[in-house]
């Protein structure tokens, strides 16, 4: 009788359990969110009803949209140490750059090393303090071992209790050196796609700017790298605003660029299936408008539930 018993309690527990564990996944939609930027031709605001959203290919609501507060908007600055030593010639740009950032928005400036990033202060909503970490790089040719590396690494330890709108400019020749040769015919990179998948999930906007490193490899090179920058920045919903052969002699137009493109982003919200088996899992994301002369940059994967 007592061996009955026992069996027939252990089978309620199991039970019970299994339930209570099938109660802890979510079966309905969860809240999420995304940022996106808008290019308008005609300098005419973001009309939020003629939008259009798709998760995973079936058409969703979008909840809000709201543009970027200046006081919730972390940027993230992200120098690879083995670029040339003439990157000294664009500190002043980065410098006006940072200076104009509204007030409350937090900088960081960072040096890709050795598949990580190094930071002195991390962020700060005092922009003399970031301005004072800009320095000449390393010049050490291959310092970063890959930006994707760094990238993976440093969007995966985002400080979580800094809630808001989350972008990262790369200053990078974008080459992959663990994927092999840099042809034309080998440009699928899994550490690129990964760097691009962190990114995605961690729900941080990348762009980049290309700039050549130390001995760098060539117009081969050049192309691999900027490839795969913009790769990366599609995939996110940023975007990638050089695109030539050699170094540029100003930052300025790109650092401007951004700018814009910050103050023209925005966060939606809206409803996305819950996660499949892992908590890991991505939803695919298309956004389009029909106001003319508006352009969306919306990532192109979101992880759901990611409403802080």
């Amino acid at each position: 009788m007592f061996l009955r018993r026992s069996i027939l309690a252990l089978t309620v527990f199991a039970a019970s359990s299994l339930y209570a564990g099938a109660q802890d996944v979510q079966e309905g939609p969860v809240p999420t969110q995304a940022i996106i930027s808008v290019q308008s031709k005609s300098g005419v605001p973001l009309d939020p009803a003629m939008l259009k959203l798709q998760v995973n290919r079936h058409d969703s609501p979008i909840t809000s949209v709201t543009p970027v507060a200046p006081g919730s908007t972390q940027v993230a600055i992200l120098i690879d140490d083995g670029l040339r030593g003439s990157f000294g010639l664009q500190i002043d740009d980065f410098k006006h750059f940072i200076s104009a950032l509204a007030p409350g928005t937090k900088v960081l400036i960072g040096y890709m090393q050795n598949g990580t990033v190094r930071s002195e202060g991390g962020f700060t909503a005092n922009h003399d303090e970031a301005i004072a970490q800009l320095r000449i790089p390393a010049q050490i040719a291959g310092v970063s071992a890959s930006p994707y590396f760094c990238l993976s690494e440093f969007v995966k330890k985002w400080p979580s209790n800094e809630p808001g709108a989350r972008f990262v400019l790369m200053i990078t020749n974008g080459v992959d050196p663990y994927n092999g040769s840099t042809s034309i015919l080998n440009q699928d990179s899994p550490y690129v796609t990964q760097a691009q998948e962190d990114a995605q999930r961690a729900g941080v906007a990348v762009y980049s700017i290309y700039y050549g490193e130390t001995n760098t490899r060539g117009s081969r090179g050049s192309f691999s790298g900027q490839s795969y920058l913009l790769q990366v920045a599609e995939a996110t919903g940023g975007d990638s605003f050089y695109q030539g052969t050699i170094p540029p002699p100003s930052f300025a137009p790109y650092l401007g660029e951004f700018q814009k493109a910050i103050n023209e982003s925005y966060i939606i919200n809206f409803p996305a299936p819950p996660p499949r088996g892992k908590h890991d899992t991505l939803d695919q994301l298309k956004l389009t408008s029909s106001q003319p002369g508006v352009k969306i940059h919306a990532p192109e994967q979101v992880k759901p539930g990611t409403v802080e």
